[in-house]
């Protein structure tokens, strides 16, 4: 069986989260994606290594089923080789700081005369103006995308998520970019740019709270717990700010995770009453109504808590699926890397790799019926110079052990 993106060359030069993130998912779609470093590798490949001399998990679980090339690029025979691997792929990915690929020799324009057809995308973290040359990290993007001023509760600081939506998020951005523009080639035949912002990517993922930065010029936010509202939408700790308002919940034993998140529909509030021994409840005018409901959010998942506190999460989470009540247990990262649903789902898979032996990583969330995925161990630095180097682009033994001495691969 084929697979969606087999045939297509990706050349990725990317590093890091951001770049490697996008690029694995075009692997895992089936583009041949050849990871180009630099003679020494990506940095992730040394940092937060768990085992002496391998690389590391942060680098594993991003360039799975890649294949790797090293190539020093500031050279003048690795730039002839850059521009070879250029004229023969259809996709290029970098994320760089800003104007580095462009001091390299390769702008735009250069790129477009050596492959009219490449689909050339860029990460970076902001988009032309006055952040331009910011250096962009994950947090930083949060903390400029709308994230952080909205995460956390009302008298606490700002917070960072543990979803990485600067990063993968961006990369998961850059993702629709590039197939929108192999798309469009179909029918043009010419590749064009992709640009995608980390800040405005997660500024996507923050619309919801745009909506509510607008709606405050009408009022306060009767859907948020706070009490009090300002000019700016507040922390809201845990609470939905949707249509229908929600919390997590303490259950027993009440540990660091042992919390269930509960949403209050209007058709689930009678079957709540049942389960709290409030049935009264269901028919008082003060609670009777979703707007009688809103003034007092906080009361009403206190009482729940009163219940749940009593009982373990997973008990807690079977009675109230049995009610049809939107819930969900927090799952903690052991819990998940455990889950015995994630793994025959392939979303939590083991891989072996020659140096460090079987390790878990997350697998394709995007599930095609007609392009399976096998996830793949990612490439050991250079792993793949003979393959591309000789076999594709059909360099001699001496001419590799010429590049080598040289320092150019």
């Amino acid at each position: 069986m084929t697979k969606a993106l087999e045939g297509v060359r990706v050349l990725d030069m990317t590093h890091v989260q951001s770049g490697p993130s996008a690029t694995q998912i075009l692997a895992w779609l089936g583009a041949d994606v050849v990871k180009l470093e630099a003679p020494t590798g990506d940095i992730t490949r040394k940092q937060l290594r768990d085992l002496p001399d391998v690389d590391s998990l942060y680098f594993t679980m991003l360039n799975g089923n890649k294949r790797s090339i090293t190539l020093n690029t500031k050279t003048p025979r690795g730039k002839e080789l850059l521009t070879k691997l250029i004229r023969r792929s259809d996709v290029m990915v970098e994320n760089f700081g800003p104007g580095a690929v462009d001091r390299m020799g390769f702008t735009w324009e250069r790129i477009q005369e050596i492959n009219p057809r490449i689909v050339y995308a860029s990460i970076k973290g902001f988009g032309d103006g006055p952040y331009t040359n910011f250096k962009a990290y994950e947090v930083v993007a949060q903390a400029m995308g709308g994230s952080m001023s909205t995460t956390g509760f009302e008298d606490g600081p700002p917070l960072a998520t543990g979803a990485q939506i600067g990063d993968s998020g961006t990369g998961m951005h850059a993702v629709a970019g590039i197939l929108a523009a192999l798309y469009q080639r179909t029918s043009t035949g010419r590749g064009q740019r992709v640009n995608v912002a980390m800040q405005h990517a997660v500024l996507n993922l923050c619309r919801v709270k745009l909506r509510d930065q607008q709606r405050l010029a009408h009022g306060p936010l009767a859907e948020y717990p706070n009490e009090d509202f300002g000019d700016e939408v507040p922390r809201s700790g845990n609470a939905s700010g949707g249509g229908q308002p929600g919390w997590a919940v303490k259950t027993a034993p009440g540990g660091p995770n042992d919390y269930v998140y509960v949403i209050v529909q209007p058709v689930g509030w009678q079957p709540i009453t049942q389960l709290l021994g409030r049935p009264e409840l269901a028919a008082d005018p003060e609670w009777a109504t979703p707007e009688a409901r809103l003034p007092k959010l906080g009361k009403m998942f206190q009482l729940i808590e009163e219940w749940t506190s009593t009982l373990p999460k997973w008990q807690v989470l079977e009675i109230l699926n049995a009610h049809n009540i939107p819930c969900g247990p927090i799952l903690s990262t052991k819990e998940i890397i455990e889950d015995a649903s994630l793994k025959a789902n392939e979303i939590v898979v083991e891989v072996e790799h020659p140096e460090r032996g079987t390790y878990i990583t997350v697998g394709s969330p995007i599930k095609l019926s007609d392009s399976p995925v096998t996830v793949e161990r990612s490439p050991l630095l250079g792993e793949h110079n003979h393959d591309i180097y000789a076999t594709e682009l059909g360099l001699s033994p001496a001419e590799l052990v010429e590049l080598q001495t040289n320092g150019v691969i």
